[in-house]
């Protein structure tokens, strides 16, 4: 048949109707039919048809309309609806790839045109891909490429840290090259790649001390920035002494990894030479794949260090705390036991049970804070408020030293945040601690005070020996003041420490309203 001929009229075949004619001649005869089962109904009994003939006529009538609708469904059973599943079974093998499964050409049906059509479309959208290769030939459809990066970029989703990522990656990316080997170095140090991970190599031939052979293999797309292809590994194996794999016919892909035009690493692909002769058509596709690796990378190391910043500032936290509570009050007990030792000298037993009963009092509030300190991580001060919390502070510390220490408050507040709460707690309490080691203060004065204007102003003063900062002790020695200072920071304020030899010392703590939290945690 010409084929002109076939595609003017697809449906039509030599000598035969139409499938069109075939059905509008079986409809007509299923009309004339229900036509006459009318005429037969309306002549009734006392029409020219008597009732035996009435019954016969109406049997063949049904029968005959009968047949005519069996007809008409096989029809469309047979030359349509067939043939509408095939065409749905090979448009789905068209859309996976599958170009070589046609739709079956029936002999005598009416649309074997169309299905040759069909066929003809699918072998001119098949894509010719490398002989024998497994990589996509020059023309691979975009959804082939799109489904190799879906598979990767999964890879490194469903990963857990780093060394997981890139062991996932490389497996992903190994399979779908159909590698023999895969090796991916990372940049920890400027013009330096260290081994990430690798697969299918002799790791002994690229340990740290073979630098030679490691640059012999990432040098090059490092240093152009594109990736790079070796047809031999001649002059990688010349350098390490002996061969790389067991076959002859292996050549290196190296794909440079960038992220924010920066190179962070290096991707090795060691492939069969038939296989890398078709390299190119791959280059969009693993140039994106190193990519999304290189994001990947960084966010992960960005999340590392974030972690590790996060421990270090909880670490620091704890040791505040520990210092500033739990510190303070063993610092307390060893003193009152050192008084007690005197005491006992003296032969005083009255004095004696007293100092013991401070220890005891002393020891149980070391327990307090330790478990408070365990079961939240936040000072004893939500139970009893900011005010009444430095009121006990103030009152065990004039039971325990015997220095007279006032207590001035012009405080209306009791809606600050719980942490800020605890930061000045402390800053107070280490403040005190510092006039009882180092002072010799007769006396000591806290003021409290709220201004309208949302300032706060909190003042903790002796009239001890002072000091000079800038010329005083060690390093270690400034430890509280370093910390008191990192403590105010946190809410947002200002400390300063004001003092001269024999003029005592000031401890000056400043900050600003902050937000309501709605009350105290």
């Amino acid at each position: 048949m010409p084929r002109s001929a076939t595609h003017s009229s697809p449906f039509v075949e030599p000598g035969k109707l139409t499938l069109r004619g075939r059905l509008l001649v079986r409809l007509s005869g299923l009309l004339l039919v229900l036509i006459l089962l009318c005429l037969v109904a309306l002549a009734g009994p006392t029409g020219v048809i008597t009732g035996t003939n009435r019954t016969l006529i109406t049997g063949v009538l049904f029968a005959a309309g009968c047949g005519l609708i069996f007809s008409i469904l096989y029809l469309v059973q047979n030359h349509l609806l067939d043939l509408l599943g095939q065409i749905r079974t090979w448009a789905r093998n068209l859309r996976e790839g599958r170009y070589s499964d046609p739709i079956p050409t029936p002999v005598d049906n009416s649309c074997a045109g169309l299905a040759d059509d069909l066929n003809r479309l699918g072998s001119r959208l098949r894509i010719p891909t490398a002989s024998g290769t497994g990589l996509p030939g020059t023309r691979e459809p975009e959804s082939a490429s799109l489904q190799v990066l879906y598979e990767v970029v999964s890879s490194i989703n469903t990963a857990h840290g780093l060394d997981d990522l890139l062991n996932r990656f490389l497996f992903t990316l190994k399979r779908i090259t159909a590698a023999q080997a895969a090796v991916i170095w990372l940049a920890y140090h400027p013009n330096r790649l260290e081994l990430g991970t690798s697969s299918g190599i002799d790791e002994s031939l690229i340990m740290p001390e073979r630098t030679d052979v490691r640059r012999c293999l990432y040098e090059r797309a490092m240093t152009e920035g594109k990736i790079w292809i070796d047809k031999n590994l001649d002059k990688c194996e010349k350098i390490a002494g002996r061969p790389f794999f067991d076959k002859q016919d292996i050549a290196l892909a190296s794909v440079p990894m960038r992220y924010r035009g920066n190179i962070v690493g290096v991707i090795n692909l060691f492939l069969d030479k038939d296989r890398i002769e078709h390299i190119e058509s791959m280059k969009p596709l693993l140039n994106s794949a190193g990519h999304h690796l290189s994001t990947a990378i960084e966010r992960s190391r960005s999340d590392e260090e974030t972690h590790k910043h996060l421990i270090s500032e909880e670490r620091t936290r704890i040791a505040h705390e520990l210092h500033d509570s739990l510190a303070q009050t063993l610092a307390s007990i060893r003193y009152q036991v050192r008084v007690l030792d005197e005491t006992m000298h003296q032969g005083d037993e009255s004095t004696t049970w007293q100092q013991l009963e401070r220890i005891e009092n002393s020891l149980d509030e070391a327990n307090t804070e330790l478990r408070e300190l365990i079961s939240n991580f936040r000072a004893p001060v939500s139970g009893r408020g900011l005010i009444g919390a430095i009121e006990q502070t103030v009152s065990q510390y004039r039971s325990e030293t015997g220095i007279k220490t006032y207590l001035q408050k012009e405080w209306a507040v009791d809606n600050l945040p719980s942490e800020t709460e605890i930061q000045i707690l402390r800053i107070i309490q280490e403040a005190l601690w510092n006039i009882r080691k180092h002072s010799e203060a007769k006396t000591v004065r806290i003021m409290l005070r709220h201004r309208f204007d949302h300032k706060y102003h909190i003042l903790i003063e002796d009239d001890g020996i002072g000091f000079r900062e800038t010329a005083h002790g060690s390093p270690g020695e400034h430890v509280g003041l370093t910390i008191m200072r990192e403590r105010a920071s946190r809410i947002g304020g200002k400390l300063r420490v004001e003092s001269e030899l024999g003029e005592g010392t000031r401890v000056v703590l400043e900050f600003t309203d902050p937000k309501p939290q709605g009350g105290k945690a």
